[in-house]
């Protein structure tokens, strides 16, 4: 196992969290979720720590009725909205994501990437993201 990948699993602040098994139709490969803070009564957020395997990467998808706000914790990774370019991310981070904008995030090919999601509303899942178009990323 490599170095980064056993401080990822070993010093994750908030916890490696379990094989995201619930949502695994809607990812490419391997992910782990620790859910941290579930909306209820007064509060209207939801709040994870998603952990990535390299190469993993989430669907296309939209946030309806709120927003999404992403804070990088470790490794690198990739958000890109529809028509756009990606934008690698790294610790420290942060990408808000309006309401309606469709997008994607996940690892690079080499490294573990972290980030906390902290999700208003209701998510449309999407098509995967084609195995050629994220061959073409660094």
């Amino acid at each position: 196992m490599a170095e980064f990948e056993q401080a990822v699993k070993e010093n994750n602040l908030f916890g490696l969290g379990n094989l995201n098994t619930a949502y695994a139709q809607y990812f490419t490969g391997a992910s782990y979720l620790q859910g941290l803070v579930q909306a209820q009564n007064e509060v209207d957020v939801n709040v994870a720590n998603v952990n990535f395997e390299p190469g993993c990467r989430n669907n296309w998808h939209v946030h309806h009725d709120g927003f999404q706000i992403l804070l990088v914790t470790a490794g690198k990774g990739w958000y890109q909205e529809a028509g756009k370019p990606a934008r690698l991310l790294s610790a420290g981070d942060v990408v808000i994501i309006h309401e309606g904008i469709k997008h994607w995030h996940g690892a690079t090919k080499a490294s573990w990437f972290s980030h906390l999601a902290i999700t208003k509303g209701t998510s449309e899942w999407l098509e995967a993201v084609t195995a050629e178009d994220y061959a073409k990323l660094g």
